[in-house]
C-alpha cells in the first residue's frame, strides 16, 4: 500500500509562534527583570525571578541569573558536569518522579540543579501566586532559562491540569540541561515535550557551549522540546528531532564569521533585536528564493526551506548536502517512529469486538450447563478453537499496552492506568480463567506462583490501588450479580488447588504433616469463597452442575464424610452448600447462617 508523503511543518510552527507574540512578551519581562537588579558585580551566582500578571492572556514568571551567565559558569571548575538523580536522591529528590523502570536514573546539568536547589525553598510560595484563571508562561535567559525549564518540570508534576492549562516554558539562549535519560523521561509524558520552546540565535554561543567538541570529556547532553533557530536577519524555523537539533546547534553557529569556536566570548546576548526582526519579517514577508529540483520530495523541500531560513547557505555545496541529508534522514526516522508508536485507542474497537465474542462464548457455555472455564478446559465445543484466536489477539494487545504504561513515569502512568483500567479489568477477569484452564489441563499446578503473566499481576495491582480510593457499591453488585464476572480472576486457580488438596488429603500415602497442610488450605479456601459470596464477588456460574467448583464440592463433601477434615466437621459454607442455598444466589438473595 502506498504511504502518504512526509512533510515538514517547521516553518509553519515557527511563524505561528512569532505571530502569537509569546516571544515578545517573554523577552520584555526578562529585560525588565534585568533592569530591576541594582546589585553590583558579585562572586555569588544567584537566581532572580519576577511574576507579571499584566498581560490579559497569560501570567508570566521570568528567571535570570545574576551576574549574567559567563564562560566560567559553564566550563570552569566542572561547570559542564552532569549530576545523576541517584546522587541527589537523598538530598534533593524533587525530580525523582521522572525516573522510570527503563531509565532508573536521569542526569541534569550540575550548575542548573545547584541554582534550582538554592531557589527551591520558595517553590511553594511561588506556586501559590499562580492563578488558574490564565495560562502560565515561564521564561528565562541563559542559565535562568535552565532554571525556568526545571521549574516548569516541577510544575508539570505538581499542578492539577484538570483545572488549568499546562504552562509553556520559553527559554532564550539557554544551554542544554540534561542527558538522554532526562530527554526520554520527558518524552514518556504524552504532552510534556510540547511545553518547552527554546529560542536560539545564530549569533549566541551560550546554547552551544555544552556540546562543544572542545569540552573534554565529550558531553552527553541531549535536547528536549521544540527549538526555534533564528538567523541574524530575522528569519526562523523550528525543529523537534533531538539529533537534528544537536547538529544544527553546531552548524548554524559556525556559519557566523568569527564565531567558529563556541567557547570564545561567552557573554550576555540580548535577544531584543532578534525578536524585533522576527516580528518585522512576520509583517513584511521575506522573499528569499530557494533553488529546488522539480522532483524534490515534500519533506526534503520543507527541510531545505527551513535550513535557508535559519542562515545556512546553499552555495556551500558539500556542507549543505551533508546537513540536508542528515536532517532529512533524522526527521524521516522521527516521523516513522511517531507512526509506529503504540496507540491503544486505534485498536480499541477491534478489542471490543473480540471481548463481545468471548461474552457470547460464555453465554453459550452457560446454556449448556457448563461454564466457559470448564468448556474451554475440556474442549467440549468446536467454538473453543475460535476462542484461542480471540484470546491471543486480546492478550497481545493488553500485554503491549500494560508494558507501555509500566514504562511511563509515575504520574503519567497513573493517568493512563485510570483511563484504561475498566477495560483492562474486564479483560483480565474474562481471559485469565482461560489461561488457568490451559495451565491445569496440561497437568501443572500452582498457577499463581509459577504460571501467571506479569501483565495480569500489574492489571490487578493497579485495580487494587484504584479501589483503595473508590468506594464500592454492594447494592449495585448484588443487583447485577447474575451477569457479573468473578472479581478474582485467579478464582479458578484456587478451585484447582483446592481439588489437588482434596486428592492429596484422601491419599493414604500422604504424611500427617502433608495432610495437615492441605487441610489448612481447604479451610482457607472455604473462607475465601465465603467472603466472595457475601460480597457478591463471584459469578453464579460456579454453581452450574458440571463446573469445576461443583466437582470440588462433591470431592470435598466425600472427604468430610470420611472424617479427613476431623470428626463431624461442619462449617457455615458446608451447611449452606448442603442446603443448596446457592440456588438463590443469582437473584441476589444470599443468606448464609
Amino acid at each position: 500500500m502506498c504511504q502518504s508523503p512526509l512533510f515538514s511543518s517547521g516553518l509553519e510552527v515557527a511563524n505561528f509562534v512569532v505571530a502569537s507574540d509569546v516571544l515578545r512578551h517573554s523577552w520584555f519581562t526578562v529585560k525588565e527583570l534585568y533592569g530591576e537588579i541594582n546589585d553590583g558585580p558579585s562572586l555569588c551566582f544567584s537566581v532572580r525571578f519576577k511574576t507579571d500578571d499584566r498581560n490579559p492572556n497569560y501570567n508570566i514568571i521570568a528567571f535570570v541569573t545574576w551576574p549574567p551567565c559567563a564562560r566560567d559558569h559553564l566550563q570552569g571548575g566542572g561547570g559542564a558536569d552532569l549530576v545523576s538523580s541517584s546522587t541527589l536522591k537523598n538530598t534533593f529528590p524533587l525530580f525523582e518522579f521522572l525516573c522510570t523502570k527503563t531509565h532508573p536514573a536521569i542526569s541534569i546539568h550540575k550548575n542548573a540543579i545547584q541554582l534550582f536547589d538554592k531557589f527551591h525553598g520558595m517553590l511553594d510560595s511561588l506556586k501559590s501566586q499562580i492563578s488558574d484563571s490564565k495560562p502560565l508562561l515561564v521564561t528565562g535567559h541563559g542559565l535562568g532559562g535552565s532554571v525556568a525549564a526545571l521549574f516548569t518540570l516541577w510544575l508539570l508534576e505538581k499542578m492539577d491540569f484538570t483545572k488549568t492549562k499546562r504552562p509553556l516554558c520559553v527559554t532564550f539562549g539557554s544551554p542544554l540541561i540534561g542527558d538522554k535519560g532526562l530527554q526520554e523521561a520527558i518524552l514518556q509524558y504524552s504532552t510534556w515535550n510540547s511545553c518547552f520552546l527554546h529560542v536560539v540565535s545564530q549569533q549566541d554561543p551560550l546554547p552551544r557551549a555544552l556540546i562543544s567538541p572542545n569540552i573534554s570529556p565529550p558531553t552527553e547532553y541531549k535536547p528536549f522540546g521544540t527549538f526555534l533557530f533564528c538567523s541574524e536577519w530575522g528569519r526562523c524555523a523550528s525543529f523537534e528531532d533531538s539529533e537534528s537539533i544537536l547538529e544544527l546547534l553546531k552548524a548554524t553557529y559556525s556559519e557566523v564569521p568569527g564565531n567558529q569556536n563556541p567557547n570564545q566570548g561567552l557573554q550576555f546576548f540580548d535577544y531584543a533585536e532578534v525578536v524585533r526582526q522576527l516580528h518585522r519579517n512576520e509583517i513584511c514577508k521575506d522573499s528569499t528564493t530557494l533553488v529546488l529540483q522539480q522532483d524534490t520530495q515534500p519533506l526534503r523541500a520543507g527541510i531545505s526551506t527551513q535550513l535557508v531560513a535559519i542562515g545556512l547557505k546553499q552555495h556551500q555545496e558539500q556542507q549543505w548536502h551533508r546537513l540536508l541529508s542528515n536532517t532529512e534522514r533524522q526527521e524521516r526516522q522521527a516521523a516513522i517512529w511517531k507512526r509506529q508508536v503504540f496507540d491503544p485507542s486505534k485498536k480499541l474497537n477491534d478489542m471490543k469486538i473480540n471481548m463481545a465474542r468471548l461474552e457470547w462464548y460464555k453465554k453459550l457455555s452457560k446454556d449448556k450447563g457448563t461454564g466457559y472455564y470448564d468448556s474451554y478446559k475440556n474442549e467440549t465445543n468446536t467454538s473453543d478453537l475460535d476462542v484461542v484466536k480471540y484470546k491471543r489477539i486480546l492478550t497481545c494487545y493488553w500485554e503491549e499496552l500494560v508494558a507501555e504504561v509500566d514504562k511511563k513515569p509515575q504520574k503519567e502512568g497513573a493517568t493512563f492506568r485510570t483511563r484504561w483500567l475498566f477495560g483492562g479489568t474486564n479483560y483480565r477477569r474474562m481471559t485469565e480463567p482461560l489461561f488457568i484452564a490451559e495451565h491445569y489441563k496440561n497437568g501443572k499446578s500452582d498457577y499463581i506462583k509459577t504460571g501467571r503473566s506479569e501483565h495480569y499481576k500489574l492489571l490487578e495491582q493497579w485495580y487494587n490501588e484504584d479501589q483503595e480510593k473508590a468506594a464500592s457499591d454492594p447494592l449495585s453488585k448484588k443487583a447485577n450479580v447474575k451477569a457479573s464476572l468473578t472479581d478474582d480472576s485467579c478464582f479458578w486457580a484456587r478451585v484447582e488447588e483446592a481439588r489437588i488438596s482434596c486428592k492429596l488429603l484422601s491419599n493414604g500415602d500422604s504424611s500427617v504433616s502433608t495432610k495437615n497442610i492441605h487441610k489448612a488450605n481447604l479451610i482457607e479456601f472455604e473462607a475465601d469463597v465465603l467472603g466472595m459470596l457475601e460480597n457478591y464477588a463471584v459469578t453464579p456460574e460456579i454453581f452450574l452442575r458440571n463446573s469445576s467448583f461443583m466437582q470440588w464440592w462433591s470431592e470435598y463433601e466425600e472427604i468430610i464424610r470420611k472424617n479427613f477434615m476431623g470428626t463431624a466437621y461442619v462449617s457455615r459454607l458446608t451447611n449452606w452448600m448442603r442446603n443448596r442455598g446457592y440456588r438463590d444466589y443469582a437473584s441476589g438473595n444470599l443468606l448464609i447462617p
